[in-house]
């Protein structure tokens, strides 16, 4: 099963990217899944400018053919997301808006950093993902605290493994249990 890391903050000096490569790395060397990594700040979708509703499935470019596609390949992901505002960063939810049946039936979870440990981002997205039949599980890696300027090298604590273990644990129960749900998805 493939599981896509999606790296929620496109920031300059941002500390996603180190998080999301070690939470890549990790997750390869303990978990069935294979890993893929979506840094939303390489793909760099535009603002939505799809003129068909993302349900229809009609795309007319090809940066959304293409994210739509990688989404679609994915049995389950773990969005990496700090805190902006009391909520999830914009290009993440700039992300999501450009699908719709893509993201159904697969199990998502989350890696939340900075100085709340990206709580309040976690919760709406969690409620955006449910609403689109995505499947947000319960386990959450929360990494209070963690917002050191970029410069230093992120080093995960025992804690935030062992939080990453049940996270994955219960991402792949899920992604399993969904499969057939999701061989039905009409394209």
């Amino acid at each position: 099963m493939k599981l896509e890391v999606i790296i929620a903050s496109t920031r300059p000096g941002r500390l996603g990217d180190q998080i999301g490569k070690w939470f890549a790395d990790y997750a390869a060397t303990h978990s069935d899944f294979e890993v893929s990594v979506a840094d939303l700040a390489e793909i760099n979708l535009p603002l939505f400018n799809e003129a068909a509703h993302p349900m229809t499935g009609v795309y007319a470019h090809d940066h959304t053919k293409a994210w739509s596609k990688r989404i679609a390949s994915a049995d389950a992901f773990v969005v990496i997301t700090p805190e902006y505002n009391y909520t999830m960063p914009p290009a993440l939810m700039n992300a999501i808006d450009y699908l719709n049946r893509e993201w159904k039936y697969k199990p998502v979870g989350f890696v939340g950093y900075g100085i709340a440990g990206g709580v309040r981002a976690v919760q709406a997205e969690k409620l955006i993902f449910a609403n689109l039949s995505a499947m947000p599980v319960g386990p959450t890696v929360s990494l209070m605290g963690v917002h050191r300027p970029a410069t230093e090298t992120y080093v995960p604590e025992e804690r935030h493994e062992q939080a990453a273990d049940k996270m994955l644990a219960e991402l792949t129960l899920w992604a399993e249990a969904l499969q057939g749900m999701r061989s039905r998805v009409v394209s």
